[in-house]
């Protein structure tokens, strides 16, 4: 059963509609908060078809205000100058035959692993134990680098990264609904933008479906990206 409280945002939204962002935000904000600081997401439906491999949609955008979340840091490096620049610059932790064997051991309070190249041919043995939870390193992410401080700094600075699912959406937490209005519009445009962007040379038709914003109690809000959409 709904709460009074989504039923009260949901009066405020007309369902037939699609806002502009700066609107759609606006919308957000006014809506009655949770008794916690609720993650504020995007939602993509993508005109993609997972399955082919030349239709994958996924990369990372720094977020200009962060993501109001605490990132916890892993690095994967031998000890040496990589290691010491990523506790310097706040990684949690940093190690590396130590931190394999505790990760085999099934423990994962972190949230992004790093790597240094030289690392990764023995981090990929935790290809079963890291790979579903969408922990690897990866080249492609930033998070396989010989310049572990700024793999460390910009992930914590709130740097997100987005990956379609077997459904061809994507899921993007893009802030907390303490944010203020011009945060959240700030952070959602730099994530459409580079969610556009990352849209496969393959595609044919329509690209993004549908856009959605919301809050973790709240009825999503369509937004409007035509002002955002590539016309080539």
């Amino acid at each position: 059963m709904p709460s009074k409280r989504f039923k009260k945002a949901l009066e405020l939204v007309d369902k037939s509609k699609s806002y502009a962002l700066k609107a759609a935000v606006e919308l957000l904000s006014k809506f009655p908060k949770a008794k916690f600081n609720e993650t504020v997401d995007l939602a993509f439906r993508l005109g993609v078809d997972p399955k082919q491999s030349d239709q994958m949609v996924r990369g990372t955008v720094p977020l200009p205000h962060g993501s109001g979340k605490v990132v916890r840091v892993l690095v994967f490096s031998k000890s040496g100058p990589s290691a010491d620049a990523a506790r310097a610059a706040g990684a949690e932790y940093v190690g590396f035959e130590d931190m394999i064997k505790k990760c085999q051991e099934g423990w994962a309070d972190f949230d992004v692993a790093i790597a240094t190249p030289e690392a990764m041919a023995e981090v990929r043995k935790l290809g079963k134990v890291l790979g579903p939870r969408g922990l690897m390193p990866n080249p492609k992410t930033g998070t396989v680098t010989d310049d572990t401080a700024k793999a460390v700094k910009e992930v914590k600075a709130g740097r997100v990264e987005f990956k379609i699912d077997k459904a061809g959406n994507v899921h993007v937490p893009i802030g907390k609904a303490a944010f203020s209005a011009t945060q959240i519009e700030e952070n959602a445009r730099a994530v459409i933008e580079a969610v556009s962007k990352a849209r496969p040379a393959s595609v044919k038709g329509t690209y993004i479906h549908s856009c959605t914003l919301s809050a973790t109690m709240s009825p999503p809000v369509r937004v409007d990206v035509k002002e955002f959409v590539d016309h080539h």
